[in-house]
């Protein structure tokens, strides 16, 4: 998808803006790789700078309720310093690399509902146009495919995936906002889990994984979530299966402390819901994905239309706003 925008505060004869992205999903930490491409106007302009900004659609809680918007968490200047000629064209290749929080937006080849974009930014004779808007497509990291095919091994199932505006106390997040898994507990943990919320928090030295367990209470007693943490290395070769097996007993069958939040070793760490929970809202962005497992499509055709209609949704809300 891409959207040919005319620089809008040079007027009609301004130049134009063509972002192109190179083919195929990027991954966490990895290169952005692709072109810029721009065409002269009728009048020759000074191109002083351009610049790509990745930006997300995440939900934020307020007063009022909830509200959804972007944010922009990174910002590359991948040209200018050069006189654009009437009618020429120019290409200005650009590579960047992905912050390693970036959150993954598909999944085996099946989109999560997660919305990425790269917005283009032209700085002309002191004014500044936003101009191409494009998808970003983010495959996961080996590890977090690993882990999440160990869940799915393991009986767990997908059920959606959002992006929420905050931070998890207690980790090394470093974006704005995180990405939550949401899976359904396999018959083992059912009685025990009502779901489960994965999140990655990824670095270049290794990487966290958040858990978040919404587990039921009993007849004399209210449910109450509680929140995991685990280090893992980029290139650990594991039994993930067993690994994440560990988790989850840790996770659903260890009492919830109400203390501060005590890092135990470089495989986990514990934290109280209550009192260290995820700051931040919810983001209702939820993809109606059953899945046997989590390697498994979609069902019918549904969610595929409803992801492409809210990736256009997304840009086209970006386009009128500029």
């Amino acid at each position: 998808m891409v959207f040919k925008r005319l620089l809008g505060s040079l007027g009609v004869g301004g130049p134009t803006v063509d972002t192109v992205l190179d083919p195929g999903p990027v991954r966490p930490g990895g290169a952005l790789t692709g072109q810029v491409r721009l065409k002269g106007g009728q009048a020759g302009f000074d191109i002083e700078g351009i610049t790509l900004e990745l930006v997300a659609r995440v939900e934020a809680e307020h007063e009022e309720g909830e509200r959804e918007g972007a944010v922009a968490f990174e910002r590359f200047t991948v040209g200018g310093g050069f006189r654009l000629a009437e009618g020429e064209e120019r290409d200005v290749p650009f590579s960047v690399p992905l912050p390693w929080e970036t959150p993954v937006t598909e999944l085996y080849g099946q989109p999560l509902g997660i919305v990425l974009g790269v917005r283009t930014e032209l700085s002309v004779a002191g004014a500044k146009d936003k101009g191409d808007l494009d998808p970003l497509t983010v495959a996961p990291l080996p590890v977090q495919e690993a882990v999440l095919e160990a869940f799915g091994s393991l009986g767990f199932g997908f059920r959606s995936a959002d992006l929420e505006y905050g931070r998890i106390g207690g980790t090394g997040q470093r974006l704005p906002f995180y990405q939550e898994i949401e899976i359904v507990p396999s018959a083992r943990y059912a009685d025990r889990v009502n779901e489960v919320e994965v999140t990655f928090l990824a670095g270049p030295g290794g990487m966290e994984v958040v858990l978040e367990a919404d587990r039921r209470g009993g007849l004399l007693s209210g449910g109450h979530d509680a929140l995991t943490r685990f280090t893992v290395g980029l290139h650990d070769s594991r039994d993930w299966t067993a690994e994440v097996d560990g988790w989850m007993r840790e996770l659903v069958e260890r009492r919830a402390s109400h203390g501060s939040y005590v890092p135990h070793d470089s495989h986990g760490s514990h934290d109280s819901h209550d009192d260290h929970h995820r700051s931040g809202p919810g983001m209702g962005t939820a993809v109606a994905a059953g899945a046997a497992g989590l390697a498994v499509g979609v069902v019918g055709g549904m969610v595929a239309a409803e992801v492409v209609d809210e990736v256009g949704d997304f840009f086209e809300g970006e386009e009128e706003e500029e």
